[in-house]
C-alpha cells in the first residue's frame, strides 16, 4: 500500500508512541484496488513505529485458520491503544495547551466556587425577589376586601351601566356562532390599543385591566355585573403596584363567581375549541382558596341509574378530580349493595396527574346493577378517611356522593363515624332528571357540614363540582388574618403565554355582615395571584462560573422541581401543573432520596456522592462524582440546591486590562483570519444587552463583531466576565493553531479536523473547510461531547448519531467522521480545573482500513499473512474478514469501527441493530449494564381517530320504539335528552368530533406522554475475556476487551454460521410507555410534606346554608314546545345561571 512520508512537525512523541500514518482518501477504490494502484510493496517498518514492529514479528501462531488466541487479541488491543494515543498526543495538543495556559498566566485569575456561600446568596436573592411580590399581593388583597365592603349591592344594575374591557370580545366578534354576537351584548365593552412587550411575550395595555368570564356564565347576570362594578377599583392598585415594582408581571384577581380581572390588559388567547377556562379550576386558585383535602368520592351504580344518568356521573367525577391539586389525596369507589374501589387503589392516594388519570380511566368502566346501599358506600368512605397508616393531607376531610336519589338517610352510620364532632363534611349530588324525593340527600349534607347540589344535565357539571370550595373556605375566612398567608404554587404554564411560572396566592375574604348585628360573612371572595416567570428566577443563578456540568436546582414540598436544567416539558397543558419530581429529573438513587428528603424538611446540607448521569443527547450513562449543597429559601415552601463536579470548584476569570492585547485577540474572531487560523464558533450567550440573537452562528458572530466595533469589553451594557473570557480563549486557541496544528498534515493521519472548545465559549475548528461539516452545538455547555469529556478520563469517542429508521450514513462525500475528544486538566498552584476540551475528527473509512491492519498478523512483508494448506496461523481481522468479525463499540453500545465494509454505513447505530446475538452475549457477560428510566416530559402524536360517524358524543340515542311511545315523551329521560341537546346547541364542542374541531390546533396534534428510555454503559468487567455464545451447531466464539484510556470495547467474534439460534434483541431506542405501574408506586409513595397551615374547622361556622333543590319538573306542553322550536330551527338560547349563595350578594 502506498504510504506518504511523514512530515516534520513542531513536536513529536516518543518514537515508541508514534502514530500510524495513513493515505488520504482519493478515488473510491476498494482495498485490493488501492493495493494494486499503490505500486510496489513497502516495508512494514514504514507502516508501524519501530517498537510496535517487534511484538508484531513475535506474534504466536496456531493451527490453520484457528480463532485467535487471547494473548494475540490482547496484542492487537495494545496496538490500537498506542495508535489512538499517538494521534491524540500529536494533534490533540493537550500538553501544549497546558503550556499555553501557563505562559499566559498573567492574563487570568483562578476563582473559587464556594458552594455554601453561593447557594445561600442565590437563596437570599430569590427570597428578596419573591418578597417584593408578596408585598404587592398584600396591598391588592387588602384593597379588594375594602372595596367590596364599601360596595353597595344593586339589584337593578344593567349591562349598559358597566364599562370594561372584555378580553374575549375580539375573539367573539370573529366567531359568528358566539353567544354574545347572536344575542347582542349590551355591555359597554372598551376597544383598546396594545403595544408589544417582551416581558409579557404579548401585546399589552398598561392603562386598563382586562376581564375574562367563563363561557358557561352569563355576563349579564346581576351577580356578575355587581362583581364587575366593585372590582373596577382594583385597576388603580394594579397600576400603583407596577409603579413601585416595574418587574411585576401578571397581577390577577380570580373571583369566586368565576370573573377574572387581570393587569395589564391583553386580549384573551382563545383556543380553537370552545374556551373552557375557568379561573376557579386553575391550580393556583384552588391552592389559595382552601386548605389541603382528603376526599373520598362514592358513586351510586345501582340498577336505577339509567345509562344517561351514569354518563353524567362519570363526567361529574372526572370534573371533580380536576378540582384537586398535588396537595390533596383522593380515592373513588362505586357502590350498590356493596362498595368497592373503581381502580387498583385501595386507599387514599395523592391527587397528582398520573393518579387522576388512573381514576378517570377506571370510572369509565363503571356498570349499573343491583340495588342502592348508601350504608355500604358511606362505611367504605369513612373507613378510608380513618386509615392513619398511609400518607395523606390530614386537613379537610370530605365525602362526595353522586346518586340519582334514595330514601335511606343512614343516620346510624353518621352517628357511628362522624357525630358529634362532624370532622368529615358530606357533599351530596343528585344527578340526572328524576322524581325522587331529594330531602334525604339534603339532610345528609346539612347535618354533616356539607352542601347539596343538583346536576340535572351536562351543563351543570362544571359549576356544581367546584362550588364545594366555597364551603371549605369558610374556616379560612373566619380565621381572619391568621389565614392570610401567601402560598407559592408548583410550576405551571401561564394561560396568557408567559411560559412557565410560579404564582404567589393570597385569599380575599368577604368582610361584610349579612345585616346589622348579624354574623360575619364567611364566604371567600376569591384569590389574588401574582406571577413570577421561571426565567426571572433563573437569572438570579450563576450560569457560566459553575462549568458545563454544574447547576442550580430548586424543589417544593412535593419534591417537584421549580428549577432544574432537565425541566424541559415538550408540550404544555395550562390546565395541569408541570410536576416533574427531582428523582425523575435525575437518575434516582438512595443518596438523592436522602438529599430530597432533607430539602423538603427545610434543612441545610452538603454531600459528595457517586451517581449516574445521563448525557445531554440521552444516549450515554456516566458514573460521576458530584457535590450537592442545599439550603431552604426562607418565607417560601422551596429549597435550593447546588450541584458541582469536583473539577468545577475553580474557574478562570480573564483579566485583559491591556487594550492592545484585546484588539489583537479580537482580530482572531474575524472571518478574514479563519483560512489560516481555523474557523471559530462562538457560544450564543448574552454578552451585551444590545446584541441581536440568532440561531445561525455565522450571523450571530457577525452581529457580535458589529457590536464590538461600537462598544468595548468593559462597557457597562455588557457582561464583562463573559466578554473577557471569550476574547482570552480566542487568543489561547489561536496559539494552539500556531504551535501545533498549522505545521501538521492532517491527511497523513486520515484526520478530517482538529478542534478545541473552551468554557469561555470558543470552538475553534481547523482547517477552516472542516467547519462546513461541523454539527456540534456552538454552546459548549450544550454539547454532549464537551460535557462527557469533562466527566471521563482519557479519550471519548463519539460516532455520528444514527437512527435505525433513517437511511444509512452517506459515505460518498468523504465527510463522515468520528469525534475523539479529551479534557485539558490544569493544575495551577494546587488548584485543579478543566477549562477546555480538545480533539480530532477521524476519517471513518480510512480508519476502518487502519483498524484492520492494526488487528492483523502482518509480518515484515507488506502483504498480509495468508494461511496455506501446509501452514498454521490464526485468523485476523484483515485477511479473514469473511469469517471473523472485529468491531470497536463505545461505552453506550454504539458501533464505532468494523472490519466489515458493509457495516461502515451502520457506524453510530446501537450494536444490537447490527449483531443482536453478539450484543446480547456482551450484556449477559456483564460487559454492559442497562439503565431504564422514564421521560415524563415527552411529546407524542395523537392516536389516529376512529370512525366517529356523525352522532353526537356522549348522548343517549332513543330508539324508534321510544319515539312511538307516549310514555317515553313524558319521562325524565326525554326531558334530560332535550335539555342536553339545547345545551349542545350553544356549547357544540361537547358534541362535535374532536378531530374535525381541532384541525390545525397544535394542542391536539401533539400531546404529553411518557417515554421509556434505555441506556447501556460499561459494566464491572475490565479484563480481557473469552467466551462462547452457546447455540448448538451455531455456537460462536468471541473475545472482548476494554481499550485502556478510551471509552471503547474491542470485540473479535466468529461470524454467525447460521440463523437458527435467534436471541432476543436488546432495545436502546426510546419507546412509548404508560410509565411505571401506578398501582405499585402508590404502595411506596415518595416522601413529601403538605403546606404548614390547615384551616378545616372553626367553632363559629354557620352551616345552615347547605343547598336546596331547584328541580324543574318536566311537562308535556313544554317538551312539545321545545320540539317545535328545534324543528323550526329556532333554538332557544338559555342563559346559564350563576349558582351563587344568597350571601354572595355583594
Amino acid at each position: 500500500m502506498a504510504v506518504r512520508a511523514r512530515t516534520c512537525g513542531a513536536s513529536r512523541p516518543d518514537p515508541a508512541r508514534k502514530a500510524l500514518p495513513w493515505p488520504s482518501r482519493g478515488s473510491r477504490l476498494g482495498p485490493g484496488a488501492r493495493r494494486r494502484a499503490a505500486g510496489p510493496p513497502r516495508p512494514l517498518a514504514l507502516l508501524l513505529p519501530p517498537l510496535l514492529l517487534l511484538p508484531l514479528l513475535a506474534a504466536p501462531g496456531a493451527s490453520a485458520y484457528s480463532f485467535p488466541q487471547q494473548h494475540t487479541m490482547q496484542h492487537w488491543a495494545r496496538r490500537l491503544e498506542q495508535e489512538i494515543d499517538g494521534v491524540m498526543r500529536i494533534f490533540g495538543g493537550v500538553q501544549q495547551l497546558r503550556e499555553i495556559y501557563k505562559d499566559n498566566r498573567n492574563l487570568f485569575e483562578v476563582q473559587e466556587n464556594e458552594p455554601q456561600k453561593l447557594v445561600e446568596k442565590v437563596a437570599g436573592d430569590i427570597e428578596s425577589l419573591l418578597d417584593r411580590k408578596v408585598q404587592a399581593l398584600k396591598r391588592l388583597a387588602d384593597a379588594a376586601e375594602n372595596f367590596q365592603k364599601a360596595h353597595r349591592w344593586q339589584d337593578n344594575i344593567k349591562e349598559e351601566d358597566i364599562v370594561y374591557y372584555d378580553a374575549k370580545a375580539d375573539a367573539e366578534l370573529d366567531d359568528p356562532e358566539s353567544e354574545d354576537v347572536e344575542r347582542g351584548s349590551k355591555a359597554s365593552t372598551l376597544r383598546l390599543d396594545f403595544v408589544e412587550d417582551s416581558n409579557f411575550k404579548n401585546k399589552v395595555n398598561y392603562s386598563y385591566t382586562a376581564v375574562q368570564i367563563p363561557t358557561d356564565i352569563y355576563k349579564g347576570s346581576t351577580v356578575i355585573l355587581n362583581e364587575l362594578n366593585w372590582t373596577e377599583a382594583l385597576e388603580n392598585v394594579f397600576m400603583e403596584n407596577r409603579r413601585q415594582d416595574p418587574t411585576l408581571l401578571w397581577q390577577v384577581f380570580g373571583s369566586a363567581t368565576g370573573v377574572t380581572r387581570y393587569y395589564p390588559a391583553t386580549p384573551w388567547r382563545a383556543p380553537k375549541k370552545i374556551d373552557l377556562y375557568d379561573v376557579r379550576r386553575r391550580p393556583w386558585y384552588i391552592q389559595g382558596a382552601s386548605s389541603p383535602k382528603d376526599m373520598v368520592i362514592i358513586v351510586d351504580v345501582s340498577g336505577s341509574v339509567s345509562g344517561l344518568t351514569l354518563k353524567l356521573m362519570k363526567t361529574s367525577v372526572c370534573e371533580m378530580l380536576d378540582t384537586l391539586s398535588d396537595d390533596d389525596y383522593v380515592n373513588v369507589a362505586s357502590f350498590n349493595e356493596k362498595a368497592q374501589p373503581v381502580s387498583c387503589f385501595t386507599h387514599l392516594v395523592q391527587a397528582n396527574v398520573r393518579n387522576k388519570k388512573v381514576f378517570k380511566e377506571a370510572v369509565q368502566g363503571m356498570v349499573a346493577k343491583g340495588t342502592t346501599g348508601y350504608k355500604a358506600g358511606f362505611e367504605y368512605a369513612f373507613d378510608q378517611l380513618q386509615n392513619s397508616n398511609i400518607t395523606r393531607a390530614n386537613c379537610n376531610k370530605m365525602i362526595m356522593m353522586f346518586t340519582d336519589g334514595g330514601e335511606d338517610r343512614v343516620q346510624d352510620v353518621f352517628e357511628k363515624y362522624n357525630w358529634p364532632n362532624r370532622t368529615v363534611r358530606v357533599f351530596t349530588f343528585s344527578v340526572g332528571q328524576h322524581n325522587y324525593d331529594v330531602t334525604p340527600l339534603q339532610w345528609m349534607a346539612c347535618t354533616n357540614k356539607g352542601y347539596y347540589f343538583e346536576i340535572p344535565s351536562i351543563g351543570a357539571i362544571r359549576i356544581n363540582t367546584q362550588e364545594y370550595l366555597d364551603v371549605l373556605g369558610r374556616p379560612m375566612v373566619l380565621a381572619g388574618k391568621e389565614a392570610k398567608q401567601v402560598q407559592w404554587t408548583n410550576v405551571y404554564e401561564d394561560a396568557l403565554g408567559l411560559g412557565m411560572v410560579v404564582t404567589g396566592t393570597l385569599p380575599v375574604f368577604n368582610l361584610t355582615q349579612d345585616g346589622p348585628g348579624e354574623k360575619k360573612n364567611q364566604l371567600i371572595l376569591g384569590v389574588m395571584g401574582i406571577d413570577v416567570a421561571l426565567n426571572d428566577i433563573k437569572r438570579l443563578t450563576p450560569n457560566y462560573t459553575l462549568g458545563a456540568n454544574g447547576y442550580v436546582f430548586a424543589i417544593d414540598l412535593n419534591g417537584y422541581v421549580l428549577l432544574h436544567p432537565n425541566l424541559k416539558p415538550q408540550t404544555t397543558n395550562f390546565r395541569e401543573p408541570v410536576t416533574l419530581d427531582f428523582l425523575d429529573a435525575e437518575l434516582e438513587d438512595e443518596n438523592k432520596e436522602e438529599i430530597r428528603r432533607s430539602m423538603i424538611d427545610g434543612n441545610k446540607g452538603h454531600k459528595q456522592i457517586r451517581t449516574l448521569v445521563k448525557s445531554l443527547d440521552e444516549r450515554y450513562i456516566d458514573e460521576v462524582t458530584r457535590n450537592y449543597t442545599w439550603v431552604p429559601i426562607r418565607s417560601t415552601n422551596y429549597s435550593l440546591g447546588l450541584v458541582l463536579p469536583p473539577y468545577s470548584t475553580f474557574y478562570l476569570q480573564a483579566n485583559l486590562s491591556d487594550q492592545i492585547l484585546q484588539v489583537k485577540y479580537f482580530e482572531f474572531l474575524l472571518p478574514s483570519s479563519f483560512e489560516s487560523e481555523g474557523h471559530v464558533f462562538i457560544a450564543p450567550r448574552e454578552y451585551c444587552k444590545d446584541l441581536n440573537a440568532s440561531d445561525n452562528n455565522t450571523e450571530f458572530l457577525k452581529n457580535f463583531i458589529e457590536l464590538m466595533e461600537k462598544v468595548t469589553p468593559d462597557s457597562k451594557q455588557c457582561n464583562n466576565f463573559l466578554l473577557h473570557n471569550l476574547i482570552l480563549d480566542t487568543g489561547i486557541t489561536q496559539q494552539l493553531v500556531e504551535r501545533v496544528w498549522r505545521d501538521q498534515d492532517l491527511n497523513t493521519y486520515s484526520l478530517l479536523a482538529v478542534f478545541a472548545t473552551t468554557d469561555g465559549g470558543i470552538t475553534r475548528v481547523f482547517p477552516n473547510k472542516a467547519a462546513e461539516d461541523w454539527t456540534e452545538n456552538p454552546e459548549p455547555f450544550n454539547a454532549s461531547f464537551y460535557r462527557r469529556s469533562l466527566d471521563n478520563h482519557g479519550y471519548v469517542f463519539k460516532p455520528p448519531q444514527q437512527n435505525a429508521l433513517l437511511r444509512p450514513l452517506e459515505l460518498e462525500n468523504d465527510t463522515v467522521g468520528i469525534l475523539v475528544s479529551t479534557a485539558v486538566e490544569l493544575s495551577l498552584g494546587g488548584r485543579t480545573l478543566r477549562p477546555a476540551v480538545v480533539g480530532v475528527k477521524l476519517d471513518l473509512e480510512a480508519w476502518a482500513e487502519k483498524f484492520k491492519v492494526l488487528a492483523s498478523n502482518r509480518t515484515h512483508q507488506d502483504q498480509p499473512q495468508k494461511c496455506g494448506p501446509n501452514s498454521h496461523c490464526e485468523m485476523d481481522c484483515e485477511v479473514n474478514n469473511e469469517d471473523l468479525l472485529c468491531v470497536l463499540i463505545d461505552d453506550g453500545g454504539f458501533l464505532v469501527l468494523s472490519n466489515q465494509n458493509h457495516q461502515w454505513d451502520q457506524v453510530g447505530r446501537f450494536f444490537s441493530e447490527v449483531d443482536a446475538n453478539l450484543m446480547l452475549a456482551l450484556y449477559n457477560n456483564s460487559f454492559y449494564t442497562r439503565k431504564e428510566s422514564y421521560d415524563y416530559q415527552a411529546a407524542c402524536a395523537p392516536l389516529p381517530p376512529g370512525n366517529l360517524g356523525a352522532a353526537p358524543r356522549g348522548i343517549f340515542v332513543p330508539t324508534i320504539a321510544d319515539f312511538l311511545n307516549l310514555a317515553w315523551w313524558t319521562s325524565a329521560a326525554a326531558w334530560s335528552l332535550f335539555q342536553q341537546l339545547l345545551y349542545g346547541l350553544i356549547y357544540h364542542s361537547w358534541f362535535q368530533a374532536d378531530p374535525a374541531e381541532a384541525e390545525g390546533n397544535p394542542e391536539v396534534r401533539e400531546s404529553s406522554c411518557v417515554m421509556k428510555q434505555t441506556q447501556y454503559y460499561f459494566g464491572s468487567v475490565n479484563a480481557s475475556y473469552n467466551a462462547i455464545i452457546d447455540c448448538g451447531n451455531c455456537s460462536r466464539l468471541f473475545h472482548a476487551q476494554r481499550l485502556i484510556n478510551t471509552n471503547l470495547l474491542f470485540v473479535v467474534a466468529e461470524k454467525p454460521l447460521c440463523s437458527q439460534c435467534e436471541a432476543g434483541r436488546l432495545l436502546q431506542k426510546e419507546t412509548h410507555s404508560d410509565g411505571p405501574e401506578q398501582c405499585e408506586l402508590v404502595q411506596r409513595p415518595r416522601y413529601r410534606r403538605g403546606p404548614h397551615i390547615c384551616f378545616d374547622y372553626n367553632a363559629t361556622e354557620d352551616t345552615s346554608d347547605c343547598g336546596r333543590g331547584a328541580s324543574f319538573p318536566p311537562s308535556l306542553g313544554v317538551l312539545v314546545s321545545l320540539q317545535l322550536l328545534l324543528l323550526l330551527g329556532l333554538p332557544p338560547r338559555p342563559q346559564p345561571q350563576v349558582h351563587a349563595h344568597p350571601s354572595r350578594r355583594l
